[in-house]
């Protein structure tokens, strides 16, 4: 997998492609089915953070984190910012988590809404977070675990950058 533009992520099967501004008004369009999003960075520059982001505070934890922690985990050159996923097996079973569902709560969490989307929370901590860019592959058959293809794309991100994607936390 090539993570260097938007013409490779869409020969792998990627699609959408839709900024984060446009999400917040409707997910409309984003699938109801599993699969794998992407958060893509193209703002070219080094990114200003700033010390309080809009993220939701789920169970009252505060997600904002140090500036000098976004800028250790910030990853220069690539544009690949978060990889997510949505239903993959979780105990055994297929997750009836969808894209559609997984997107829209990423979304409602970077309006400041509590809810359970607490992976990914460094983006909202990016200034110009509304201009970031969304894609998703839907794995609509039960074919390929979605948790499993994120894991291969992180390792694979890894082996090109040295590090994980800048808001994939352990």
């Amino acid at each position: 997998m090539i993570f260097d533009s938007i013409d490779a992520l869409r020969a792998e099967g990627f699609m959408g492609f839709r900024n984060i501004g446009d999400l917040f008004l409707s997910c409309s369009g984003v699938p109801n089915e599993r699969g794998n999003y992407i958060v893509l960075y193209l703002g070219g520059d080094y990114p200003k953070f700033v010390s309080k982001g809009v993220g939701g505070f789920f169970k009252g934890k505060d997600p904002n984190r140090p500036i000098a922690e976004l800028e250790e985990h910030w990853v220069p050159g690539a544009i690949v910012v978060y990889i997510g996923q949505a239903g993959g097996i979780i105990k055994g079973k297929w997750s009836e988590e969808t894209l559609n569902r997984r997107i829209s709560r990423y979304m409602e969490f970077g309006q400041g809404k509590p809810v359970g989307h607490w992976g990914g929370r460094y983006i909202w901590q990016i200034q110009n977070y509304k201009d970031l860019v969304l894609c998703w592959q839907p794995l609509s058959q039960k074919v390929r675990d979605p948790k499993q293809v994120e894991g291969e794309m992180i390792w694979k991100f890894k082996s090109i950058y040295g590090k994980w994607p800048f808001a994939n936390l352990r």
